[in-house]
């Protein structure tokens, strides 16, 4: 990839992981302790519930992981053409159909509060809205491979800050990027846990707004990026 489309994806994947963080926090404190946003987080609580944890669900998570696979599945089908160079037109639809399901996510999640675990058919369909919205968007964000802009998972962000620091005798590449990512995802997360406190449909329609705001954006971005680097 460009470095120019790589530099126009930037703010775009910063903003899609501030809406992992308020997915997960909807789908951990309002769907009854199931990620359907980080699959790493969701295998572990499927272990924990498989050895009878209090609170823990292995058909929630089951069916958390089962809808990221079939969203990842479709994502796959769509970021086929990022191999071949074509950016804008599949990061757009990927974005754009993340942002649909989270919005219908948000329309099922209406009037229900903070706690749809009590409303079981809801509950497992924003479980499925969610996972498919995620796995299809994680399927693009790994095709499009921007250096420490995973939108979902931090470890290795992190390790890369202390690994490749000055203390450790590096030069701190990509220092800010990966700053950014953190403190993002944190607001997120913490954004996401004060708006499910009043009604899980809050977070996932800010979830939803902000999907929709970087879809719009990666085109324009992208579309700008892809003239730049068109031969004259």
């Amino acid at each position: 990839m460009s470095s120019e489309r790589e530099r126009a994806l930037v703010p775009v994947l910063l903003s899609l992981t501030a809406v992992t963080g308020l997915v997960d926090a909807a789908s951990v404190l309002g769907l009854g302790r199931v990620f359907t946003a980080n699959m790493t987080g969701n295998v572990v609580f499927l272990g924990f519930a498989a050895a009878g944890a209090p609170e823990l669900s292995l058909v929630r998570s089951g069916a958390a992981l089962l809808a990221f696979f079939v969203g990842a599945a479709i994502g796959g089908r769509i970021g086929a053409p990022i191999g071949a160079g074509s950016v804008e037109r599949p990061t757009s639809a990927a974005l754009g159909l993340e942002a649909a399901l989270l919005l219908a996510a948000t329309g099922v999640a209406f009037g229900a509060g903070s706690d749809l675990s009590v409303v079981p058919t809801r509950l497992y369909a924003v479980i499925g809205l969610t996972g498919l919205a995620m796995g299809i968007r994680n399927a693009v964000v790994r095709k499009l491979a921007v250096p420490d802009l995973t939108t979902t998972v931090l470890t290795m962000t992190i390790t890369g800050l202390a690994a490749d620091s000055p203390a450790a005798g590096g030069d701190g590449p990509r220092w800010s990027r990966r700053v950014a990512s953190v403190a993002i995802m944190f607001a997120g997360a913490a954004a996401g846990a004060w708006l499910v406190a009043r009604s899980v449909a809050h977070a996932l329609a800010i979830a939803g707004v902000v999907s929709t705001l970087a879809a719009l954006s990666a085109r324009r971005r992208l579309c700008r990026a892809e003239r730049t680097v068109a031969p004259h």
